[in-house]
């Protein structure tokens, strides 16, 4: 992401919720204490995946990965927006700017097409039961992981590169660094209109089209499952597919709101909010809901706890 006046700015100001200290520091606090519980939660996933044989399927591979993903999302973002929440000067440096833009919109592709690769694999799993240890084999769901990570960098840190803007301002009233904040840097004389189109463009590939390959693909689950003449059969059906589903609603809909609208739409106030939605509680959530919603996990983590209690 090149600037044509970068030599100008070595530090950005983050307004955040300058104004509100009270505001700031409940925020702190919330904040901190999410942080931690979305860490814990994570390498909990982690290690459950790792150390328990029953969850060394596809379906928790690509779990695994999704909590290794949260866990660097919100590092990224979280501790530097901790310590301005306290500062009395908000800054932040034009290199983690940049690093934050890079990571953000490399990690939130990635969490986009692992969600479409977990989406797949509940397909094969519901409407090709038979085929699943064929089609999901090692080799082909490791191949899976990696296309999200690799496509996931190709369509989105890449383009970026050609990106270019004049910024005449050193003032962001966000938490932090992305690019719906770049573009609102950029000088008025500058025409954003490309930059805005490459932008929509790369959320399209990142954002719209899997996300309608997840639709797509759940619709043929829910005509499988209909299919199904036990109602036990249904009700397992469904809840291997419930937590995979919560997730795809709640961070899909933040990503689609913040990423794909014109640039005249932004709301630096409703941005923040959604901007702490996604960065901050949504990887939070991720591991209580497959937690709370999924007998496997439940039961791993009873094993383990018997395990920890035993002499």
């Amino acid at each position: 992401m090149e600037s044509k006046n970068l030599t100008f700015f070595t530090e950005f100001i983050l307004l955040g919720f300058l104004g509100h200290p009270q505001l700031e520091v409940f925020l702190f606090v919330v904040v901190s204490v999410i942080y931690t519980v979305t860490l814990f939660g994570n390498l909990f996933i982690l290690a459950l995946t790792c150390f328990d044989s029953r969850l060394h399927t596809p379906m928790y591979f690509f779990l695994s990965n999704l909590a290794f993903l949260n866990i660097c999302y919100t590092s990224a973002v979280v501790p530097k927006m901790l310590i301005n929440f306290l500062a009395t000067k908000k800054t932040i440096s034009y290199r983690l700017c940049i690093t934050q833009v890079y990571i953000t919109l490399f990690l939130g592709a990635a969490e986009c097409l692992l969600l479409l690769v977990m989406a797949f694999d509940r397909y094969v799993a519901i409407c090709n039961p038979l085929h699943y240890t064929v089609t999901m084999s090692k080799n082909i769901f490791l191949a899976l992981a990696i296309g999200a990570w690799v496509g996931s960098f190709l369509v989105s840190v890449v383009p970026s590169f050609m990106m270019q803007l004049s910024l005449c301002h050193s003032v962001i009233d966000h938490l932090f660094y992305e690019v719906p904040v770049l573009l609102q840097l950029a000088c008025p004389r500058d025409d954003t209109s490309t930059n805005e189109a490459m932008m929509v463009a790369g959320s399209t590939f990142t954002l719209l089209m899997p996300f309608i390959l997840i639709l797509l693909s759940y619709v043929r689950i829910i005509v499988a499952i209909l299919r199904i003449s036990s109602v036990d059969g249904k009700q397992k059906a469904f809840s291997t597919c419930s937590a995979h589903i919560t997730v795809v609603t709640i961070y899909y809909g933040s990503g689609m709101f913040m990423y794909m609208r014109p640039k005249a739409s932004y709301s630096a106030k409703k941005d923040k909010l959604i901007s702490l939605f996604y960065s901050v509680i949504n990887p939070m959530l991720n591991p209580i809901i497959y937690s709370l919603r999924n007998n496997d996990v439940k039961d791993a983590l009873v094993k383990v706890l018997r395990r920890s209690k035993a002499p």
